[in-house]
């Protein structure tokens, strides 16, 4: 850490799921409580049902509004046929952030082992807006968020954070071409 100011960033948290309620959804609650614990502001909170089309709207409407600078979502990343959030996102990113689903797996295999090839985790950026699709359980979104992203995630981080580079994500937008 340096001496930088905190800046707070604006998340919003996605719960892919068939059967869980708002209450019943320890995954997006524990995201929730470890960004406000964080002094980050949590701007929305929603569930959807596992469907490509349901994903991808609810995804799209929050990368296009002024006051989310991140969408993190859970479940939906496995293997079995109701397992889709990867599908839904995966096409609509303009830069996929490989880094981060191999420093997931690293994280997850000290863990778990090799369980962690079970999950499809994956991020990247839609609409200059930073997307995490991580897994379903809590241990996991534990896992990518005291792992990964409350440091990605703080301005304060060196030698790099995305804080610094979220002005610029929309630079070839700006330029007028992809």
């Amino acid at each position: 850490m340096t001496d930088r100011p905190f800046i707070p960033v604006r998340i919003a948290v996605l719960t892919v799921s068939d059967t869980r309620s708002l209450d019943e959804d320890r995954s997006g609650q524990l995201l929730a409580e470890r960004i406000t614990e964080a002094g980050h502001i949590l701007v929305d909170r929603a569930i959807v049902t596992d469907d490509i089309e349901k994903i991808r709207a609810k995804v799209l409407e929050w990368s296009r509004t002024d006051g989310v600078d991140v969408v993190i979502t859970t479940g939906g990343t496995g293997f079995t046929g109701r397992d889709v959030t990867p599908e839904a996102l995966e096409p609509i990113f303009e830069k996929r952030m490989d880094g981060f689903s191999e420093v997931f797996h690293r994280i997850s295999y000290d863990k778990i082992g090799t369980s962690t090839i079970q999950s499809r985790a994956t991020g990247g950026v839609v609409n200059a807006t930073f997307v995490f699709v991580l897994p379903g359980s809590p241990g996991a979104c534990r896992d990518a968020w005291d792992g990964i992203l409350k440091a990605q995630l703080d301005y304060r981080h060196m030698p790099c954070n995305f804080v610094e580079i979220m002005p610029r994500l929309d630079e070839h937008l700006r330029r007028g071409g992809k």
